[in-house]
């Protein structure tokens, strides 16, 4: 059996974060700085949050800043284990980054809109901790830069995922009904998803177990 990660995104309290853990999310996210999506509960009680988790809990800020400053100010707030970069930044950003918060794993997301998305891995490569492969839009008006719900062509993400020895994770409209399929397909590290396990804008019990159950079947599948 494969173990795939999984990371629970959108965590709205503590309360959460724990329920996501105790039926066997390996991370939570955060949402901080977004224009957009939801989940967004600002830096300030994404810090609440990450210092309430047991020590060891692997925590994802997400943020949509693109200079090393302001991403480097919310890491001295939020004490997390990763921080997750979900707009194109300036590649030459990241040695800051690197040099004042070193302890911080980087992912940098990929919106999958069509095939350039491959070219984003010699850009980023050097620099980063993992990848996040998203569905959402990046240019022209009503940006999205992830929580869209919605699925993206995963054939492309299969071949980014063949392409790099870096981990990457599966983001974009991921549910119990597809999340085997998707797995399966694309290979990837990990997956990550907010509104395929929520009702009212609430974390369930009931479809987090049905998904983590998925998800160990497609380790089991790839296993074999």
């Amino acid at each position: 059996m494969i173990k795939i990660q999984v990371k629970i995104c959108c965590i709205a309290s503590a309360v959460e974060a724990r329920l996501a853990l105790g039926l066997g999310a390996d991370t939570v996210g955060l949402v901080g700085h977004m224009p957009s999506g939801p989940g967004v509960i600002g830096v300030a009680a994404a810090a609440q949050i990450a210092k309430k988790m047991p020590c060891g809990t692997d925590t994802f800020l997400l943020t949509s800043a693109t200079r090393a400053s302001e991403i480097n100010k919310d890491l001295a707030v939020c004490p997390v284990s990763a921080v997750q970069i979900v707009r194109h930044i300036d590649p030459a950003e990241y040695p800051k980054l690197i040099e004042t918060a070193p302890q911080v794993r980087r992912i940098q997301v990929v919106h999958i809109e069509d095939e350039g998305a491959l070219d984003q891995l010699a850009r980023y490569q050097p620099f980063v901790d993992a990848f996040l492969l998203d569905s959402g839009k990046t240019v022209g008006a009503d940006q999205q830069f992830g929580g869209t719900g919605a699925t993206h062509n995963w054939t492309i993400s299969r071949r980014f995922v063949q392409r790099t020895n870096i981990p990457v994770y599966l983001a974009g409209g991921l549910n119990s009904t597809n999340v085997f399929e998707a797995i399966t397909q694309v290979r990837p590290y990990g997956v990550d998803l907010c509104t395929g396990v929520r009702t009212d804008n609430q974390l369930d019990p009931v479809k987090l177990e049905a998904f983590m159950s998925e998800v160990r079947r497609a380790g089991q599948a790839l296993g074999d």
